[in-house]
């Protein structure tokens, strides 16, 4: 099987750059900068991608790399960092750029030189996200321009006959223009990339890890009903079976009939499945609690408790395993990427389970990619698009205090949206949308007669990241047989409002 190797020098789009890479349906992985020269050899990869990184190649403490790996005879591209690596190596000259000339951020107009194959077929001009501070003051030899920009002639660099390139942009992430073209061109014009490997082989290449580490080992896993944790269930089930015992802790705050959902969809697996039916306790530890974040306090220690109290029937297991993914990874820090932040799935094992080691089987992979590897493993359309859900469940999106009277009327409510999002075919134009019970009621008129009930908010949103978004402009007509529908089917709401608020300012969920 072809393979590239990601080369990670500190960047915070490293595995970003990967996944740019599986999309072109070319096996790729991710190691350190400080792989050694002979292991990489024994990899045998078509391709090698220097990444972005913090360090400016001149300084003695920077990340460096064996300079003979420019004498193995395989195409190189670099990539901001990466590609002053490769002129620094190689006889050129970096330095410190100065401000009005040679220091880009963000987006900027950039000027190609399509005969270069790194940008064959594509257009002569461009917008690419720059964010360098240093300059390539001298090219080395060999290498001609292959980009400029207003303010900096060195923006791309090419030795074609070695197979040698450098990008000062960043062409893995969505805001340069034509970026994956770029990649492909690399895979495909310069490594000679076949495209031949997909979703099924990494499927096949982590069972087959899991087994063998496994053995004849005792695995749990804590089930949310989540995508990252399903498909993670699904993969250790496929893999080693009814050695696998999943927990699901029902804790009575999810959506209308997700917990019948779930345990439906591990039917098809001779594993454990164990459903902890904890609602009447969650609900009473919630009871008369109004702060979002006491709510959350309360549903995690509860959650810990009855997750701990179930595996302590099954007695000793040898692995626990998480459905971290890779988003969760890079937050936490990843190789040589500087740590944005602890994220909850990362950093210190539970001590509330008896286990030798840890299983991470997606914590290399994109959300899209968890998706796609759980369409391989026969998991069913519902649960692999769902749409994300937070821990605390609906008890977050019932604004005030909790009672299953409200939790059964927003469940219904939320239904009614997503059944009409999905009878108009919206699913794909929104990223994520959901009801919200206020705790604000109003006058109404039903019938005859004078109501006073609460409102319901509907939110919905656009969004590649996550970490900002837009409000979903739907159509009015969806709206109104939403609206329709919920003050007719649903008891004690009689007004329904949309909300317009981007992030930022406001963020997705409400509370």
């Amino acid at each position: 099987m072809q393979k590239v190797i990601v080369l990670d020098f500190g960047g915070q789009y490293n595995q970003l750059i990967a996944r740019r890479v599986r999309e072109c349906n070319v096996y790729c992985e991710v190691k350190p900068y400080t792989t050694a020269l002979d292991k990489l050899k024994a990899e045998a990869p078509i391709g090698i991608i220097f990444t972005g990184g913090p360090n400016s190649v001149y300084d003695p403490a920077s990340p460096q790399v064996d300079p003979a790996i420019f004498e193995l005879g395989i195409p190189v591209l670099g990539i901001c960092y990466g590609c002053q690596l490769l002129a620094h190596h190689l006889g050129g000259k970096v330095t410190a750029g100065t401000e009005d000339t040679t220091r880009e951020y963000g987006k900027t107009e950039t000027y190609f030189n399509t005969d270069c194959k790194l940008f064959k077929g594509l257009p002569r001009e461009g917008v690419t996200w720059m964010s360098h501070g240093d300059y390539m003051e001298k090219v080395p030899e060999g290498f001609s321009l292959a980009a400029h920009s207003d303010a900096c002639p060195t923006v791309a660099i090419c030795d074609e006959k070695r197979g040698f390139y450098g990008v000062q942009f960043h062409p893995e992430v969505n805001h340069t223009q034509h970026g994956s073209d770029m990649i492909h061109n690399f895979l495909y014009e310069v490594c000679g990339a076949k495209g031949d490997w997909t979703m099924g082989d990494y499927k096949d290449t982590a069972i087959r890890e899991i087994r063998e580490k496994v053995g004849d080992g005792k695995v749990l896993l804590a089930l949310s009903g989540g995508v990252d944790s399903s498909v993670a269930a699904a993969l250790v089930a496929e893999a080693v079976g009814s050695q696998l015992t999943c927990v699901f802790v029902d804790h009575g705050l999810m959506r209308l009939n997700e917990g019948d959902e779930v345990e439906e969809a591990f039917k098809k697996w001779d594993i454990n499945f164990v459903r902890a039916n904890a609602e009447d306790l969650f609900l009473g530890k919630l009871a008369g609690v109004t702060d979002p974040e006491r709510k959350r306090k309360i549903i995690g220690e509860e959650f810990i408790r009855v997750f701990e109290a179930e595996a302590k029937k099954i007695g000793r297991v040898d692995y626990l395993v998480q459905g971290t993914i890779y988003p969760d990874v890079i937050e936490s820090g990843l190789g040589a990427s500087a740590t944005i932040k602890s994220h909850h799935n990362v950093g210190g094992l539970p001590d509330y389970v008896d286990f030798k080691e840890i299983i991470e089987p997606l914590r290399m992979l994109f959300k899209d990619e968890v998706r796609s590897l759980g369409r391989e493993l026969g998991l069913p359309e519902y649960l692999v698009m769902r749409q994300p859900f937070p821990g605390p469940g609906l008890a977050i999106r019932v604004i005030g205090e909790i009672t299953k009277e409200k939790l059964d009327t927003l469940r219904l409510a939320d239904f009614i949206f997503r059944d009409e999002v999905a009878k108009a075919k919206l699913e794909s134009s929104m990223n994520q949308y959901f009801a919200v019970l206020t705790n604000m009621r109003s006058v109404g008129v039903m019938g005859d007669g004078r109501t006073y009930d609460y409102t319901l908010a509907l939110r919905s949103v656009t969004t590649t990241d996550f970490m900002t978004a837009d409000w979903t402009r739907i159509p009015y007509d969806v709206l109104d047989r939403v609206s329709v529908r919920i003050v007719n089917e649903v008891p004690h709401i009689n007004r329904i409002v949309y909300d317009i608020t981007s992030k930022p300012p406001a963020t997705i969920e409400w509370e």
